[in-house]
């Protein structure tokens, strides 16, 4: 065990200690039922991929993984669940892109930097929808009617108001040099709703996953101009990024990751992290993503930890500038 491993484990021994438990070791770990907490109702999309892994872990590491629905607060009660654990490896969770949006909000004091990431095994990016009816066919034609336009002419929807569908479209029109209410926003209680009004020509474009779109678009009701994303969906290959379609270098979109309270025992979380790549890479998980619609993103724990502390830098950014931020 190198120097910098024997500090962080005997950090984390201090902080086991301080919760009265015994250190745990990554050989005989788990020792016992593992619980999985999800921040969202059973039958959405991280409940599914919760599911799907927990069954894996399961598999791959000898005992259950249970899954466990903590909802409420727009994803504060279940990320809380999970940081407040004790960080035995015992309790795990799905984190979402919310953690990087709630606190600006002033819903929570949590932050990226309240747990321990362990692995990101999906990222979903928005994309720029208009209905089949719209006389814009790319996502440059309609950037320049929405920049010539008087504020508030176009409207759009997704989800609520300042959910992360809200907050990618602020992106786009920061990135274009744009006010972020040069769109008008109409909440909308989620993407299907949202993608009806586009149907119906009540909104003149939606930015949700193309995934969420996608029974609107094999309907022929509408079409996806963009993805905010730095290459194509491979289940989506027609549909270009926005850096193809308007030389604009912006992304964002909504993700999943695994991740544990402050203080994981380092050899409990690189045994986990291992694992997930095993789970990431196999054809059961990949066949998953593929019928979901999904887009696979694999980051380890370093890296998934980089990459929320620039979204959430991100999120910040842009909802400041729609007003949103509280914190």
């Amino acid at each position: 065990m190198s120097a910098i491993t024997r500090r962080a484990f005997a950090a984390s021994s201090v902080a086991a200690a301080a919760f009265g438990l015994k250190p745990v070791r990554a050989e005989t770990y788990p020792a016992r039922p593992v619980t999985l907490i999800v921040p969202w109702g059973a039958g959405g999309g991280t409940d599914a991929t919760a599911r799907i892994v927990a069954a894996m872990l399961e598999k791959e590491l000898g005992q259950p993984f249970n899954v466990v629905n903590r909802v409420g607060g727009s994803g504060v009660v279940g990320h809380t669940a999970i940081a407040t654990a004790a960080p035995d490896g015992y309790t795990i969770g799905m984190l979402t892109v919310e953690l990087t949006m709630m606190h600006w909000q002033g819903l929570t004091d949590l932050t990226p930097r309240s747990f321990t990431p362990l692995a990101m095994l999906n990222e979903d990016a928005p994309g720029i929808q208009v209905s089949s009816a719209s006389p814009y066919r790319t996502a440059k034609e309609l950037a320049v009617a929405i920049k010539d336009a008087p504020p508030g002419k176009f409207i759009a929807s997704g989800t609520g108001q300042g959910g992360i569908w809200h907050l990618a479209l602020i992106g786009w029109m920061q990135a274009m040099g744009l006010p972020a209410n040069q769109v008008a926003w109409v909440p909308s209680n989620g993407a299907a709703p949202a993608m009806q009004d586009l149907a119906a020509g009540k909104i003149d474009l939606a930015t949700c996953s193309v995934p969420e779109a996608r029974a609107t678009i094999e309907a022929g009701k509408a079409r996806s101009l963009a993805i905010m994303a730095p290459a194509r969906n491979p289940v989506f290959p027609d549909v270009p990024t926005l850096k193809e379609a308007m030389g604009i270098d912006y992304s964002t979109g909504g993700w999943r990751g695994i991740g544990g309270p402050k203080g994981l025992p380092p050899e409990i979380a690189a045994r986990l992290t291992t694992t997930a790549k095993r789970i990431f890479d196999s054809a059961e998980f990949r066949a998953f993503i593929a019928n979901r619609g999904f887009g696979m993103a694999w980051r380890d724990a370093g890296q998934f930890a980089d990459f929320m502390d620039k979204g959430d830098v991100q999120m910040g950014a842009a909802m400041k500038a729609a007003g949103l931020a509280k914190a």
